[in-house]
């Protein structure tokens, strides 16, 4: 009776530290290189204020409108406040590296997150434009 009690905690304790480091790897990876971004499928509204930025967000065929409230000066602020957008201080400004969740990085798949302002390419980053009403802005995912 000892013997198999002994097996069966040594098959317990055995089966709990597998599923240990399952959760502890599943966890990691969800984690790695994860931000506090949130994933959008659908057009959404977001943020309080008295401005309104509209931002499509393109990748590939898929097209996701944002509705955004705000008070912010820029739309980089806008949407670094509404947590849509993470990048990188560089000599230019803040390069985007993410939007929406979704990663372009040139240094892997020569992907970019391009500006446009009225369908026209930016002259200028999300960091330095400004909130101008009835403006269409749009961030794509291009090669």
């Amino acid at each position: 009776m000892r013997k198999i009690l002994r097996q069966l905690t040594a098959v317990l304790l055995t089966a709990a530290l597998i599923f240990s480091f399952a959760a502890c790897s599943k966890k990691n990876d969800a984690t790695a290189g994860s931000s506090t971004q949130t994933t959008y499928t659908a057009d959404t509204e977001l943020g309080e204020g008295s401005k309104t930025v509209i931002v499509e967000v393109k990748d590939g065929e898929q097209i996701i409108t944002f509705t955004i409230h705000t008070d912010a000066k820029t739309v980089g602020e806008a949407l670094t406040g509404n947590n849509l957008i993470e990048g990188e201080e560089g000599q230019y400004g803040l390069y985007i590296k993410s939007v929406n969740g979704i990663t372009a990085d040139y240094d892997v798949d020569q992907t970019y997150w391009a500006f446009y302002v009225d369908g026209e390419y930016a002259s200028s980053g999300v960091d330095t434009t400004d909130i101008s009403e009835g403006v269409v802005y749009r961030l794509e995912r291009t090669k």
